[in-house]
Parts: C-alpha cells; structure tokens; sequence
C-alpha cells in the first residue's frame, strides 16, 4: 500500500539563520520575490517609448488589472493610488500560488522535511498579507478623509455627549437623541470587531483553499500514476488565479469604503 504524506498544517523549518527559523513556505515566498525582483530590473531597463515583447506583455496584465479595480473604485484616479498595494498583493499570491505546482514543490525534502512548499499554506504569511491589507486601508482613511473623521466612523463618543444637549428643546427631543447615539456608539464598536474579522477572514479563506489543494494534489498523486493528477493541477492553476482575485478584489473594497466620506458629513 502507498504512503501518503499529508502535508502538516505548519511550515517545517529547513534551517536555521541566528535565532530565525527558516521555512519551506519562506523558501517559496523568498523565491517568488527574487522573480518580482528580477522581473522589476528587466522591465526597468527595458523600458522605452516603443515598448519590446516584456514591456507589451506587462502593460497587458497591468491594464487588465486596472480595469477590474475600476469596477469597484469607479474612478481610474483612486485605482492608481491604490495599486501600488493591491497590485503588490495580487501578483505576489499569484506567483507564490502558481510557484507551488512546480515540479519538486512537495517531493523534494531535506531531511524529513519538504525543501519546497506553496507559500500560501503558511497561515502566517496569509495573517501577515490580511493584516497589511486592513492596516493600510486605515492609513489611506487618514490621509484621505483626516484621522479624525476616520476615527469617528469608531468611536462615537462625542455624540453621545452632544446628544444630552437635546434636552434643552424637551424631555421627548433629548430621549430620542440620546438612544439614537447610543444605537450609533454600539454600531461603532461592531465595525472595532468586523476590521477584527476582516484581518481572520481574509487570511483563513487564502490560508484553507491553498492548503486544501495541495492536500488534494499530494493524495492524488499518491494513489494514482503521474499523468491523473495534470487535471487537478490545471484546476489549482484556476484557483490560484481566483484566490488572488478574491482577496485583491476585498482588499481594494476595503480600501474604497475606508477612504469614503461618512454618512452625515456634508452635513
């Protein structure tokens, strides 16, 4: 009977560089930023009035990219201004998605342990990607709407001590203004636990599906010959794509309604 391998739900360390622990997921990462890097050199040198083959092929994607941001920003302006970011974000999950379906990526090992392993399936870097997600959509808010109409969306506080002033027009008037910024200081501590739930669910979603398909792909191959598992691995290729759309796409939303003025502000 053939063993199978599963894959541990943590990165196995290869080696170790002072006190660091050194991942199989961080060989890939490492690996899927030296391409970018390479990539980013190339294109920078290559760069002219009249593009050549790489520079064509990158301006492609690029504006494909900035179409589908677009549908949710509605405006190219803020697109751009988020790009640097989302864009980042996107390619990075693609290429370190796709890197993990190359041959070796899983059977080969050093020791006990895998050398290469989709980086994807370390819940870290996904927590450290959502957390740079949600953190920068509040670093736009206060440049964009000021720190503290942004903190207002929050904190409603200074409401709630407004609203006392209602009483001087009648007991009825005071009442009303008092629960309604009561109602509007709860409302607030909830969007305090959703940005909470933004940071888990993003990186929880990226985390299971990559972590899944490299399960279903090391079982598949385990059990049956070499050429049954190219169906399933041009599938991951699909998901990898859609995962990187998904959280590219939540990213850029929560950027677009974090850098929203809040309701009531003309007024």
């Amino acid at each position: 009977m053939t063993d199978i391998h599963i894959p541990p739900l943590a990165p196995e360390i290869i080696f170790h560089i002072g006190n660091i622990n050194i991942t199989n997921t961080m060989i890939n990462a490492w690996i899927a930023i030296a391409i970018f890097l390479v990539l980013g050199i190339l294109i920078k040198r290559s760069t002219r009035l009249r593009p050549n083959k790489l520079q064509n092929t990158c301006e492609f994607f690029v504006e494909a990219v900035l179409g589908y941001f677009d549908q949710v920003t509605g405006d190219r302006k803020k697109t751009l201004r988020f790009l640097p970011v989302v864009g980042s974000i996107f390619f990075f999950i693609l290429l370190s998605n796709w890197l993990g379906l190359l041959p070796g990526t899983g059977s080969i090992t050093m020791g006990h342990n895998m050398l290469l392993r989709p980086a994807n399936t370390d819940l870290n870097l996904t927590l450290s990607m959502a957390l740079v997600a949600i953190v920068a959509s509040h670093v736009y808010a206060f440049a964009t709407i000021g720190i503290f109409t942004h903190l207002g969306k929050f904190v409603q506080i200074v409401n709630v001590v407004k609203s006392f002033k209602k009483f001087k027009e009648g007991i009825g008037a005071g009442l009303i203004s008092v629960f309604t910024a009561l109602i509007e200081f709860v409302v607030g501590l909830i969007e305090i636990i959703s940005e909470i739930a933004k940071v888990v669910s993003l990186s929880l979603r990226l985390f299971g599906n990559v972590f899944a398909g490299e399960v279903l792909i090391t079982v598949i191959s385990a059990l049956v010959a070499a050429f049954v598992p190219t169906p399933f691995m041009l599938l991951e290729l699909l998901v990898g794509l859609i995962q990187a759309a998904v959280f590219a796409m939540l990213t850029i939303v929560y950027l677009t309604v974090a850098t929203a003025e809040p309701h009531g502000a003309d007024h």
